[in-house]
């Protein structure tokens, strides 16, 4: 990775970066922007200002596993669980949930989870994830309370994730 000098030694915070659990579990889009927009001098001043501020894991739930090699650049270990079409997601929410429990069950560590954009797939997982570790106990709480964090209403496909979540009966699993 080239050395960067200046003002963006320190790097950028990434896109829509947003804290979930101040400190200990953050979400943006996918570091160096999405789709077309993404550049790869971005995504390496976003992961350096991972680095710098002490990031321990990042989650992708991209489709692909794109740049994934980014995150070994800057010793940032990482997951790829593709969140997949709507019958897969109890198999891969709960493999998602699951990770950022035995994470966070750790003092020490801080984690980015991200999509290909800070939009409704995320802050469904978000949501569903707060259920998961037993956080909110309704899902219409945790919605709340999830719009309240990112700011952000949640549309049919976030509220498709939260469904499978309880359908799932993946409510206060977190051990």
């Amino acid at each position: 990775m080239a050395a960067l000098r200046g003002r963006w030694a320190q790097g950028i915070e990434p896109r829509g970066f947003c804290w979930i659990v101040q400190d200990r579990l953050a979400a943006s889009e996918r570091p160096g922007g999405f789709a077309r927009n993404h550049r790869k001098i971005r995504r390496q001043e976003e992961l350096i200002w991972l680095a710098g501020n002490g990031f321990t894991h990042i989650l992708s739930l991209l489709d692909s596993p794109h740049n994934l090699h980014a995150y070994e650049e800057v010793d940032i270990a990482y997951e790829h669980v593709p969140l997949g079409r709507n019958d897969e997601l109890p198999q891969n929410l709960s493999t998602v949930y699951a990770l950022l429990s035995a994470w966070l069950a750790d003092a020490s560590e801080k984690v980015l989870i991200h999509a290909e954009e800070f939009g409704d797939r995320l802050v469904g997982v978000l949501t569903g994830y707060l259920l998961y570790s037993g956080f909110v106990t309704e899902s219409t709480h945790a919605v709340v309370a999830m719009e309240k964090i990112t700011g952000r209403q949640l549309g049919a496909s976030g509220r498709e994730i939260v469904a499978a979540t309880v359908a799932a009966g993946l409510i206060g699993q977190a051990k």
